[in-house]
């Protein structure tokens, strides 16, 4: 028995230790306050959009420490991107920018807030979109309360860089300072069923840099209407409004267990007139391996 536990802690540590090191930023996130102590928090995913251009697809890796308040998390995403050019579709895949994230938790009796700053460093390609080739960083900041089984939320921040959302991996990434908004509110209903209904903006300053993830560098796409320079160029360098956008979201996730969720979403940008589909799979691992609480 001691033996068999001994194992048992020799391999969670393995898992743990390998997860930290291909953790990505897209999956850190900050648990509502009053819920966190000392426990890492590991996910793996796979999840993508399809659009007309292409299809942008992610192997997602995250692992977070969580101390009282607090939490960090670091790691790396790896893309797997199909382009659609006028001749044909091209695969491309590789690693993305490694990040650092740091975050922190607050319950007051009004709300709970949530604040995240990440920063990443270019060790993507940007030849193939999978960075912008500068370091970045995303200030995010949320407040939500739930009452029964709704949660509305407000969501805001700043950055110099576009970041994916769950819902939506765009076909391109940017580098430019912008800040970006986002209220709606998550709906629970039966049998493990949340649906998301939200409203997005990104609103950039001064010069943006528009690096496209469907169109790779010596490559020319079609298409480019209603600003969509991302379908046409790898890369376009203009004033503020080639990156401005607006939109909303809807998304539907089923947690047939509680470790496992599987998510669909739709989301329309209204500024580049732009239909997403996206779809996501997500196992925590921590409550996997460790049973309905997280691993402490």
């Amino acid at each position: 028995m001691k033996i068999h536990k001994t194992l048992k802690c020799v391999q969670l540590g393995i898992l743990l230790l390998a997860g930290s090191l291909t953790a990505a930023a897209q999956g850190f996130s900050v648990p509502p306050s009053g819920k966190t102590t000392n426990f890492v928090d590991w996910n793996e995913s796979f999840e993508g959009s399809t659009g007309s251009s292409g299809q942008e697809m992610v192997l997602d890796s995250s692992a977070t420490y969580h101390f009282g308040r607090y939490s960090v998390g670091t790691g790396i995403p790896v893309y797997f991107n199909r382009s659609i050019f006028p001749t044909g579709a091209t695969m491309s895949d590789g690693i993305g920018d490694v990040f650092l994230a740091l975050g922190s938790s607050w319950n007051v009796p009004l709300f709970n807030y949530n604040a995240v700053l990440t920063a990443t460093v270019p060790t993507g390609d940007p030849n193939k979109g999978f960075s912008t080739g500068h370091a970045t960083f995303d200030y995010n900041n949320r407040i939500d309360q739930t009452y029964g089984f709704l949660t509305p939320f407000v969501d805001g921040g700043v950055a110099n860089t576009l970041t994916d959302t769950p819902y939506f991996h765009r076909p391109f990434t940017s580098y430019g300072y912008l800040a970006h908004f986002e209220a709606g509110a998550d709906v629970d209903f039966p049998r493990s069923i949340t649906v998301l209904l939200s409203a997005y903006e990104i609103a950039p300053w001064g010069t943006q840099t528009i690096v496209s993830r469907d169109v790779v560098t010596g490559a020319t796409g079609s298409g480019g209407q209603d600003g969509r320079v991302f379908e046409v160029n790898h890369l376009t360098t203009g004033p503020a409004y080639i990156n401005h956008d607006e939109g909303f979201t809807a998304g539907l996730t089923f947690r047939p267990k509680p470790y496992f969720n599987l998510s669909v979403g739709y989301t329309r940008s209204m500024s580049f007139a732009f239909n997403s589909f996206s779809w996501q799979m997500e196992i925590n691992m921590s409550r996997l391996i460790g049973g309905p609480k997280p691993f402490r």
